[in-house]
């Protein structure tokens, strides 16, 4: 079903709303090619077979006269790049519904919390069988601005939380046998309280599929995402100190309260996360992981009884078609 957009005009200066971007710019190109679903086969346990479309980082960039300029520019800026998120999240869904599958999205559905983006997640959420993990997007005022924690994050929480169809924070669902369950792992790291509640889920005896939208580490995938960044970082929750010693410093000197810039100091995993990692990669119940962040498909084994499958980003037109058996 096609999603219906407002036309949302900037009187003041004359200009067309950064919401808009990504229409108008759709109306002046050639047709974009479809969704490329990368099929795959899940061995989960399930009581009856079954599909699902999974999507990432979508990354809806819109803001409108609900919200303050900044905003409406910090739009204009980054829909460059992303302005397809909605387009291919439209084909995502049309795929799944004509399929009768359900639709699992594992993070940054909107690129910024505002008024407008909050507005077409809900709409896109509403009326379709969704199940969804939160992203760092999710949370960001202004991307990349400050120090994101879990301080920040209260901030828009409840806000951020109305408009999504499960609890952001850990939610489970069971589907043909198979629990879900997502987890917000988005600051790289997972609190006791989480690693509590999972083990909940697990003693309900079912195979689980852990929904995340930071992929946790993996050695090849580590190797890979440094050699991406330039030797800054990997991206993932819960890699070994050791590895992150060996990741290089921040070009510039760093002042007084910039320490959180340091991907060294960011993504260091602490002590409930290396616990909850330890736990889950022990646990044979574990059978996928399902995740995004990386705006890359990547396929590793993290247990020995689950590989850890990276979706890449909707915006470039991707996503997983994945048969539960």
């Amino acid at each position: 079903m096609n999603i219906q957009r407002r036309n949302f005009l900037r009187l003041g200066a004359g200009l067309i709303a950064a919401s808009e971007l990504p229409r108008v710019a759709l109306a002046k190109c050639a047709p974009l090619p479809p969704i490329k679903l990368r099929q795959i086969e899940i061995c989960a346990g399930a009581s009856k077979p079954f599909g699902a479309v999974h999507v990432s980082d979508t990354h809806i960039v819109r803001a409108d006269s609900r919200d303050n300029a900044r905003k409406i520019t910090l739009a204009a800026r980054r829909s460059g790049h992303m302005k397809w998120g909605e387009h291919y999240l439209d084909e995502a869904i049309r795929a799944a519904e004509s399929a009768g599958e359900m639709l699992i999205h594992t993070g940054d559905l909107i690129d910024f919390v505002s008024a407008a983006n909050l507005e077409m997640a809900e709409r896109h959420f509403a009326g379709h069988d969704w199940f969804a993990s939160s992203g760092n997007h999710e949370f960001s005022q202004y991307v990349g601005e400050t120090k994101e924690d879990d301080a920040y994050r209260r901030v828009s929480y409840n806000r951020v939380q109305a408009a999504y169809p499960n609890d952001i924070t850990f939610a489970s669902r069971v589907v043909n046998g198979v629990n879900f369950v997502a987890i917000d792992d988005v600051y790289y790291n997972v609190t006791e309280a989480q690693h509590a509640l999972f083990e909940k889920e697990a003693a309900k005896g079912l195979p689980i599929v852990i929904l995340c939208h930071v992929p946790f580490y993996t050695p090849r995938h580590h190797d890979e995402e440094l050699k991406r960044s330039g030797g800054a970082c990997s991206y993932e929750t819960g890699v070994p100190d050791e590895k992150i010693a060996t990741w290089r410093a921040p070009s510039r000197p760093l002042g007084k309260g910039e320490e959180w810039r340091d991907r060294r100091v960011q993504q260091r995993a602490d002590a409930p996360t290396k616990e909850f990692i330890k736990y889950i990669k022990a646990q044979p119940l574990l059978k996928a992981i399902l995740c995004g962040h990386c705006h890359k498909f990547w396929e590793e084994r993290f247990s020995p009884t689950a590989v850890q499958y990276v979706c890449s980003a909707t915006y470039m037109g991707d996503g997983y078609r994945i048969r539960f058996t």
